[in-house]
């Protein structure tokens, strides 16, 4: 008999990121119907469990023990038991030692079954208004030295719509890299989805600067640079519409005028004395 047919099956989980009604049913099923649910922070996924009235038993799978463990789960699934695995909140296996598990379950032969459900960066990106038909996720910033150094480079030149995560604590340092290393590009900051202090903050990466040095950074950020705009391309009237409404939000938003002109014109890939007379065109209607 082969591995597959004889071993257990490992399961994929999407829990909820913020709100316990975003869960589907067949995620509540599998959790209670499987032997044992691997969680990457057993407090956390208790409460969840406790809320659906869940009593299968817990055993913790993070990156600071997911060597050990995961050949531990690996032994189990193999002896033909049902393994659910979740993470913190959304999709294992995103931004997580999910991901190592998989591969070794793949490995071994062993059945994976993903349960679809909420993640953080698909409902942010949606939510942000941003290209979304083509976009990298770039996990996190890495902490320090030349990997962060390359990270921040990348993100210059990147086209498409960049999608990352970051901790409270680091808000600040990462936007300020964003600043020097970027540029004062477009930005959304997502912060506590689906929960009750949800927040959405649109504006060039300076404006977010300045508020989270005024305003202390609290819960689960996910952010979105919009891409570098080509500026090749044929002018049209569309184009500059978009760039005069870009002006009013960033304007409403504090920019001064002058300098919204300057960031419209260059994340609309035109010219800024296209942008500068199109504006003053529209203000004397």
């Amino acid at each position: 008999m082969s591995m597959a047919a004889a071993s257990g099956t490992l399961y994929i989980c999407a829990t909820p990121i913020g709100n316990l009604e975003d869960i589907t049913l067949r995620v509540i099923r599998v959790l209670r119907e499987v032997h044992v649910i691997a969680a990457e922070d057993t407090r956390r996924t208790k409460k969840l469990l406790g809320h659906y009235d869940i009593k299968t038993p817990q055993i913790s799978y993070h990156e600071h023990n997911r060597r050990a463990r995961g050949e531990e789960l690996l032994q189990r699934l193999a002896r033909g038991e049902n393994i659910a695995l979740v993470s913190d909140a959304g999709m294992p296996g995103i931004a997580d030692p999910g991901t190592e598990l998989v591969q070794d379950a793949i490995a071994a032969g062993i059945p994976v079954e993903v349960l679809p459900g909420p993640t953080a960066l698909i409902t942010a990106l949606v939510v942000s208004g941003l290209p979304a038909d083509s976009f990298v996720f770039a996990g996190f910033p890495p902490r320090r030295g030349r990997e962060r150094e390359d990270y921040f480079r990348s993100l210059a030149t990147e086209g498409r719509t960049v999608v990352f995560y970051e901790s409270p604590h680091r808000l600040v340092r990462t936007l300020t890299d964003l600043w020097e290393k970027v540029g004062d590009r477009w930005l959304v900051v997502t912060r506590e989805l689906t929960k009750y202090y949800e927040e959405v903050r649109r504006g060039p990466v300076g404006h977010h600067l300045t508020y989270f040095q005024k305003n202390d950074p609290r819960g689960e950020f996910c952010l979105l640079l919009a891409g570098l705009p080509e500026e090749k391309g044929e002018i049209t009237s569309a184009r500059v519409g978009e760039a005069v409404d870009f002006v009013a939000e960033l304007v409403a938003l504090g920019v001064v005028k002058s300098e919204a002109i300057k960031l419209s014109a260059r994340e609309k890939g035109l010219p800024k004395r296209t942008v500068y007379r199109a504006v003053l065109k529209e203000e004397k209607k």
